[in-house]
């Protein structure tokens, strides 16, 4: 029996299947590709929630600080992409030679947040008054974001690289989706009552002694200045 378009009914169902067939197939492709993206952020950033908690501590009781840190972990995360997505294209924004410096970056601020600690340091006043003297810049929290994932290019690139335009733009906004899960995880870290007070103690100190280290880690492990 042939259909009104001239197509038996058979050849018409045989179609149909391929067309499911297909179209499941893209979606399984698509879950497939979501999944290895929420794995390959999850084991690169890991360590940023931690970082992040402390930057919450920071700004605790700061009007405004949640927004900044936000922001900032937006944008240096945002550069991050860009670098690897054009590398991945071929470009080259920053050249492989120049990512280990990218450690003075929380080191400068981590010694900035010591001397802040350090002249501050026995003053009785309260925590708004030691929260305004320390509070995280987005352009701070950027920063330190680019440096503690600039190694993270190196892991990005060649994935990128094979994934495609289409496999690029899935990562991308999968990405960006989760640094919006990794900053309320690190501020429900932040938040915890035993967590926030011990932060709330020793955060200023805390915080230059992490950015510190994570500064010389990069700079030590990327070889810079022949280290």
């Amino acid at each position: 029996m042939r259909t009104a378009d001239g197509f038996t009914g058979s050849r018409f169902r045989v179609g149909s299947s391929d067309f499911c067939r297909t179209s499941k197939a893209g979606w399984f492709v698509n879950l497939g590709i979501i999944g290895q993206a929420v794995g390959l952020f999850a084991v690169t950033n890991v360590d940023d929630i931690l970082i992040l908690a402390l930057f919450f501590a920071q700004g605790a009781g700061h009007r405004g600080s949640t927004r900044r840190i936000v922001l900032g972990q937006y944008l240096g995360f945002a550069a991050i992409l860009v670098v690897a997505v054009a590398a991945a294209l071929g470009a080259t924004f920053l050249p492989e030679p120049v990512i280990p410096y990218l450690g003075l970056l929380p080191l400068a601020l981590g010694l900035k947040a010591s001397w802040q600690a350090w002249k501050h340091r026995g003053e009785d006043g309260d925590d708004e008054d030691r929260t305004q003297a320390g509070g995280p810049t987005s352009m701070a929290v950027a920063a330190v974001t680019l440096a503690n994932g600039g190694d993270n290019i190196g892991v990005y690139v060649p994935v990128f690289a094979t994934a495609g335009i289409g496999g690029m733009s899935v990562y991308a906004v999968v990405f960006l989706i989760l640094v919006a899960v990794w900053c309320f995880a690190g501020r429900f870290v932040a938040t915890r009552p035993v967590i926030g007070k011990a932060l709330a103690r020793w955060g200023h100190i805390l915080l230059p002694v992490v950015l510190i280290a994570i500064g010389l880690l990069i700079l030590v492990e990327g070889g810079a200045f022949g280290l």
